[in-house]
């Protein structure tokens, strides 16, 4: 759990903590005879405001956390797909799906993210099922598919692709 989400729940607590307090006190002094029924209007009221304040910036703050984390955890797994590629130089698709716990549609989403990044280099045949890394350098000078030999075409920004196979190289 975050810090943003952890004082988010801090302040849901203490802001329901006042409003449980107030109210006992409150409804003790009507009991009692001690507080008229304005006098309890008035100090309801006045216990309202810090209560809705502690309250909603609390709530703000454990979505926040929510959100917060859920990015974390895509770029850890961005990371750790691109651990896993860099170490091994090449692998499946879907052993590495399986490996990660998401699926193949997942891993090119993730697979694009990193190459807009501009952190991966490397190249991908989808018929096959195998992404390789390789140095940039390297995929700058390519003339050919590794693949077929067949003719490389710029399909987008810092990726190319083989007419013939499919293979898609991405450049960083």
């Amino acid at each position: 759990m975050n810090g943003t989400r952890l004082s988010g729940i801090v302040l849901l607590v203490l802001g329901f903590g006042i409003a449980m307090i107030a109210g006992l006190w409150l409804a003790t002094g009507v009991s009692n005879g001690d507080l008229e029924t304005g006098g309890m209007l008035v100090g309801s009221f006045l216990v309202f405001i810090p209560v809705a304040l502690f309250m909603g910036f609390g709530f703000y703050l454990y979505q926040q956390g929510g959100k917060e984390e859920a990015r974390e955890s895509v770029m850890h797994k961005q990371r750790q797909l691109l651990d896993i590629i860099q170490s091994r130089g090449q692998v499946k698709i879907h052993d590495v799906a399986i490996e990660m716990g998401v699926n193949v549609d997942d891993l090119q989403t993730m697979i694009h993210d990193l190459v807009g990044l501009q952190v991966f280099s490397g190249y991908i045949n989808w018929d096959e099922g195998t992404l390789y890394s390789a140095d940039a350098s390297q995929l700058k000078e390519l003339t050919a598919c590794r693949n077929c030999g067949g003719e490389i075409t710029l399909a987008g920004k810092g990726v190319a692709t083989c007419r013939f196979c499919g293979t898609e190289y991405y450049l960083s």
